[in-house]
């Protein structure tokens, strides 16, 4: 009785200083205060999920939320007491909106270019020089196949050799890729031959609404070609699930190649419509060192293709790299909207925290004009597969960038050091953060996880660590990041793997060998990693820009503080 009264008291200011906009809620907080706690529960979490109706902490006395804990709670235990969160971040939204734009490494390129891009950064070109282009104060960035991308923003006060400070990310996920030669029918169904692409969990992307996204080359006219995305919206494949009354194992590992061909259609009149015009064109055709396209895939596919990428016929159409992503949006989850269900967080969540990091550090006009060093994010493909391709992070494609900024001119041209030794000045004085996501402890499977190492969703961006150096991390860069973290009240956790677990690993130790730079490995904390649909913390994205942006503004006054040779 007396914790009811309390919630009476409570509830009647509560509906007394509430707005118009919110009155309907104060009531009905009243109301189910007034009956049970338990009403009250149930009306809390009800109106706490509606997108329209959300109270605003300045609205709801500090008390409230004491005894909203209480309810929530079976014990007073603060390792266990279950805390109201403030609503998610503006920044989870945003990465909400980008990572439903980004069904592919083509598609996150293309809006993290449009993100900088607004931002009022410049376009530029690995094919052209850049001493006459670039300038201290400036921002720029540059794509390589349209899939990889490098951001960065030169200091008013840099000089030849002075240090970079570097974020790394990847944009690629594991998928399920088109084949070359996708056409396929068996039983009386079109199928899509697929190919998988990095270590994905094949078995989740079973019964989803799957469709297809990627890149069309399309004849523009003789001798011309153009890239052009496309993003199928409505679901068009499917792998359906064998039935369990004929499959009663309790284990299901289905054969890659032969189980996991998805559904396309029915083939009814679909072959026969194509049949006699095939042969009709057969003795018309110049020689074709491929087969046309049209033979390679199905026509019905093609047409769609075409369709999405503003082709005026299926024989525009010159090649085109296409996978299927589940049409199921992002979305914010949890009881207090406290987690993101998605697909391809590892590793589009880092991949927009470093952009959105690199655009806030530099939104005002004055943000440049006392800094010495670069601030530079770089996103890279195919990191799934090793990072071993010419847009990788095993490229040239970083190192390429770096030597040719750590030689432009200052301001004043006026340079302390020869330009002879300038680039391994910079790289010695530089400072990379590999980011890539981390293991959140499972609640249901916590003995696969280190007893003392064992992060946790929205409890900050989680440093990696492995004394085999499957990360790259050292305590040198764990001393600097704390630092970022303390000064921008961002918290951190540490994570290793037990003795007796395979770990993973990042472009983060592939860089620092190829480059000499210091380097540390950290991520957001999820769950389900390479699902097709995966958790994080929606708290984590606004942890991680906050650390991403210091990081990148803070490092240049730093760098001089931790010089360990």
């Amino acid at each position: 009785m007396l914790c009811i009264r309390s919630c009476q008291r409570i509830a009647s200011r509560t509906a007394s200083t509430a707005t118009k906009q919110h009155s309907r809620a104060a009531i009905g907080y009243k109301r189910a205060f007034t009956s049970s706690p338990a009403a009250c529960l149930s009306l809390r979490v009800t109106a706490f999920a509606s997108t329209t109706v959300r109270p605003r902490a300045a609205l709801f006395p500090a008390t409230i939320a004491r005894v909203s804990r209480n309810l929530y709670s079976s014990t007073s235990s603060s390792s266990t007491t279950t805390t109201k969160m403030a609503p998610p971040p503006k920044s989870a939204y945003e990465f909400l909106d980008f990572v439903n734009a980004s069904p592919t490494p083509y598609h996150a390129v293309q809006t993290a270019s449009a993100l900088l891009t607004s931002a009022g950064f410049t376009r530029i070109s690995e094919r052209d020089p850049w001493t006459t282009t670039l300038s201290p104060g400036g921002k720029y960035f540059l794509t390589r196949n349209a899939s990889s991308i490098i951001a960065f923003a030169i200091g008013s006060q840099w000089t030849p050799g002075n240090p970079i400070a570097m974020i790394g990310a990847h944009t690629d996920s594991p998928c399920l890729r088109i084949k070359p030669v996708s056409k396929r029918t068996a039983n009386g169904y079109l199928q899509v031959g697929v190919e998988t692409y990095g270590g994905g969990i094949w078995h989740s992307w079973f019964d989803r609404d799957l469709s297809v996204a990627g890149r069309v080359l399309v004849k523009v006219k003789e001798g011309e070609y153009e890239q052009r995305l496309v993003k199928v919206e409505k679901p068009i494949v499917r792998i359906p699930t064998l039935a369990i009354h004929l499959h009663r194992q309790s284990n299901f590992d289905p054969n890659k190649e032969d189980e996991m061909v998805p559904i396309a259609g029915l083939v009814e009149e679909v072959l026969n419509k194509t049949a006699e015009a095939t042969k009709e064109e057969e003795a018309k055709e110049d020689f074709e060192p491929l087969k046309k396209i049209d033979e390679r895939h199905h026509p019905e596919f093609l047409k769609l293709i075409a369709k999405e990428a503003k082709a005026d016929k299926v024989e525009d159409i010159e090649d085109f790299e296409l996978i299927l992503y589940d049409t199921q949006k992002a979305v914010l989850g949890g009881i207090n909207d406290e987690f993101i269900y998605s697909g391809r967080l590892d590793n589009l969540d880092m991949t927009f925290c470093s952009v959105k990091a690199l655009i806030e550090s530099v939104k005002d006009d004055s943000s440049l004009e006392k800094e010495t060093a670069i601030r530079l994010i770089a996103c890279f493909d195919h990191e799934e597969i090793g990072s071993v391709s010419a847009h990788g992070a095993d490229s040239n494609l970083l190192p390429a960038v770096l030597r040719r900024l750590s030689v432009l001119p200052s301001k004043s041209n006026k340079q302390a050091e020869s330009n002879e030794t300038a680039f391994e000045q910079t790289l010695a004085k530089s400072f990379l953060i590999s980011a890539d996501m981390a293991h959140a402890v499972h609640p249901n499977y916590a003995g696969k996880y280190e007893r003392n190492h064992q992060p946790q969703m929205n409890k900050g961006t989680v440093i990696k660590i492995n004394a085999n150096q499957r990360y790259a991390t050292n305590s040198p860069g764990i001393v600097l990041i704390k630092e970022v973290g303390r000064r921008r009240k961002v918290p951190l956790q540490l994570f290793v793997v037990k003795n007796d677990s395979p770990c993973g690993s990042t472009i983060g130790p592939m860089l620092s060998a190829k480059l000499g730079v210091r380097t540390l490995d950290l991520g957001n904390a999820q769950l389900a990693m390479h699902s097709v649909r995966e958790v994080a913390g929606s708290w984590d994205v606004e942890w991680a820009v906050g650390l991403f942006g210091g990081f990148l503004e803070g490092f240049g006054g730093l760098e001089g503080g931790l010089v360990v040779d």
